[in-house]
């Protein structure tokens, strides 16, 4: 009884020694890091005033400030051991030498975005990068060029865009608020993607910092790197610090429209109709689809399938209104539910802005609505059966809280080959889709509760969508697709999901990032990773 008391005693005693062992190793390693920075900080550029330790009082709201799921902002989430705010090319260059002298990860963020948080969370002690104030947008009507930095949000570039021309946009993302380095990264659509392809298809020129510290162009970085870039996710590589992106020509004058129909409406036969057509319709027309439950009208108490048709189209109401009866008559459009206006503001009607909302709203970088959300993709091939619809709708009913949304393809994107980019999805898809759950709840109850009901609608549209692999779309980041724990699995880990963003370019990806970062310093949990060292 004694003996085991004792041991009981060393035990105890020996924890707590290796506690505060490591808390001191920790806290040395920690103001090592700092020292390294300082001391790689050019002094006419001082690093000190862009760290922000957890001891800072601004800590917490730079945080903050660019979590965009707040799925990622509670008490339970891992925090940074430091955010560093660069300004100068500089301090990015001196977070790269002194992250791979200390081992302490790094995570960059443009604009937060991230669905997953993989931006500004991590399982392993990190640190973020923090790229907002690289932020300016210089736009060239002469050239119809515009160099954008990757802090910028799109709301920026769109704005500054339309500050020079009314006859110039640029085929990316609805949401203002979204950063341009991951976006435009890891492919970026939009609503013009039937006419224009994606924003890496129009993206002419990249500066990138190298895991050497070197600044390259396109043409100092090579045409592989630069291809990696503009689809693969551009933080497996290195630091983007900005895109020259190629301006598109829009008319003076384009048309939108948003109209419902419920399940009482005739629903399933719209909506079939909708798959037969809305990938050939014109290349100017773009229809989003987004199926949702709501209180029944016409059922008290009940619940009923609604589908919400939001619309770009680049042309007058009187042509669209032509096209759509002749072409799509099951939706019935009138005159009455299109709205003319300019391009500019068809991206704050899309943005659900109330009409007449000035168009300098698109410079704020305050979202509209602040969440925690889950969301999934998958690809359409064919359309979904009536009697698939029919079973959908129901599941649809049980779950209540999922959306799903259908992103038409056709146009330019099906003549754009799949390996012109990373981004492999052209050709032989209907629609992306997105399965989306929000929910205000905070805790980790809550959490896995709405998580589980997305997964389950997932699971359900299995029979309808690709198969093998079943495809993924890399800006709609989606963790349960595969988590690479950076060891000596990393390859094996990372083709389970990389395949399914990236198919058949998966491969030449990780050659890419093979010779350019050998040593998989630039890494997160669904990087590109590297080729199995061989003797």
């Amino acid at each position: 009884m004694k003996s085991s008391r004792v041991f009981a005693i060393i035990s105890l005693f020996l924890t707590l020694l290796l506690s505060v062992s490591w808390a001191t190793a920790n806290n040395s390693s920690h103001e090592g890091f700092l020292e390294c920075l300082e001391s790689h900080s050019e002094p006419s550029n001082p690093i000190s005033a862009v760290l922000y330790t957890p001891e800072n009082s601004s800590y917490s709201g730079v945080l903050q400030s660019y979590i965009r799921n707040l799925r990622f902002n509670e008490s339970t989430t891992r925090k940074p051991q430091l955010i560093l705010t660069a300004l100068q090319v500089s301090h990015i260059q001196a977070a790269i030498v002194c992250s791979k002298i200390h081992g302490l990860q790094m995570k960059i963020r443009s604009g937060g975005h991230d669905y997953e948080g993989v931006s500004y969370v991590s399982d392993v002690p990190f640190f973020i990068l923090d790229m907002f104030n690289f932020r300016s947008v210089n736009v060239s009507i002469e050239n119809e060029t515009a160099w954008v930095q990757v802090g910028a949000i799109l709301g920026e570039v769109y704005y500054r865009i339309a500050e020079k021309s009314n006859v110039h946009g640029f085929p990316a993302g609805v949401c203002p608020t979204v950063g341009v380095g991951g976006h435009f990264s890891g492919g970026g659509y939009g609503n013009m993607m039937r006419k224009y392809g994606l924003s890496v298809d129009n993206i002419i020129d990249a500066q990138i910092i190298d895991v050497n510290g070197q600044i390259l162009d396109r043409a100092s970085m090579g045409e592989d790197l630069f291809w990696a870039i503009t689809g693969g996710g551009g933080s497996s590589f290195g630091v983007v610090l900005a895109y020259k992106i190629k301006l598109v020509r829009v008319p003076s004058t384009v048309t939108v429209f948003r109209v419902t129909r419920t399940y009482e409406e005739n629903l399933t036969n719209i909506v079939y109709s909708y798959q037969q057509v809305a990938d050939k319709l014109p290349e100017e027309i773009f229809v989003r689809m987004t199926l949702d439950v709501v209180n029944s009208s016409v059922r008290t108490g009940e619940k009923t399938n609604r589908a919400t048709f939001l619309t770009l189209f680049l042309g007058d109401s009187k042509k669209l209104v032509s096209l759509m009866n002749e072409t799509f008559p099951d939706l019935g459009l009138k005159q009455s539910d299109c709205t003319e206006m300019s391009w500019v503001e068809s991206v704050l009607f899309w943005t659900n802005f109330p009409a007449g909302t000035p168009v300098n709203i698109l410079l704020s970088r305050v979202p509209q609505v602040l969440t925690h959300l889950k969301r999934k993709s998958d690809y359409l091939k064919n359309p979904i059966p009536k009697q698939g619809l029919e079973f959908i709708f129901k599941r649809m009913i049980e779950l209540e809280s999922v959306m799903l949304t259908f992103n038409p393809y056709g146009g330019r994107m099906a003549e754009i080959p799949p390996s012109e980019k990373p981004f492999p999805h052209r050709a032989g898809n209907l629609a992306k889709l997105q399965y989306a759950t929000n929910w205000n709840e905070n805790g980790v109850e809550a959490a896995e509760k709405y998580i589980n009901l997305t997964r389950k609608l997932y699971a359900y549209m299995t029979p309808f969508v690709s198969k093998l692999p079943r495809e993924a779309f890399l800006n709609y980041r989606d963790l349960d697709l595969g988590i690479n724990h950076n060891g000596r699995n990393s390859y094996l880990e990372g083709a389970v999901y990389g395949i399914k963003y990236f198919k058949e370019n998966f491969n030449r990806l990780v050659k890419i990032k093979t010779k350019v970062d050998p040593q998989n310093f630039f890494r997160n949990e669904q990087s590109i990773p590297v080729f199995p060292y061989r003797k």
